[in-house]
């Protein structure tokens, strides 16, 4: 086994590997997969195949120059994507414990204890006080 790892490692040296395109490409695969599992369409499969085989080549490349350039161009795209994504995110998981106001001065979204009632909140931005009601 330590054998083919060290043929592995060999093999990989020097080419691009795995970023967060590479992940991405690979999950819309798995979920164009499962779509094409009810649809059963041919364009979709060939398209399916497309994405993996470009996923592939993108990993076994020598051009590491030109797939940093790829995966920056992608996360340009998906950062703000995700940033947009995960306050709901956040606010849902954090449902038990805390609320998530906005400053009516700076429009500024903040993080306060789930105290039920009515409280005074000092903005840590703008420095004004403004009155919030949690009800539970």
């Amino acid at each position: 086994m330590g054998d083919f790892k060290n043929k592995l490692i060999r093999f990989m040296y020097g080419r691009y590997g795995t970023d967060q395109l590479y992940i991405a490409l690979v999950i819309a695969s798995f979920v164009l997969m499962l779509i094409n599992s009810f649809i059963h369409s041919n364009i979709l499969s060939i398209f399916i195949w497309v994405v993996l085989i470009f996923t592939f080549y993108r990993s076994f490349s020598k051009n590491i120059y030109k797939r940093r350039r790829e995966n920056q161009m992608f996360l340009k795209i998906w950062s703000p994507i995700k940033a947009k994504s995960s306050l709901p995110i956040r606010r849902l998981k954090e449902f038990k414990t805390h609320r998530y106001r906005k400053c009516p001065h700076c429009k500024k979204v903040l993080r306060l204890p789930r105290k039920a009632g009515n409280h005074t909140v000092n903005c840590p931005v703008c420095h004004k006080d403004f009155k919030v009601r949690i009800l539970f």
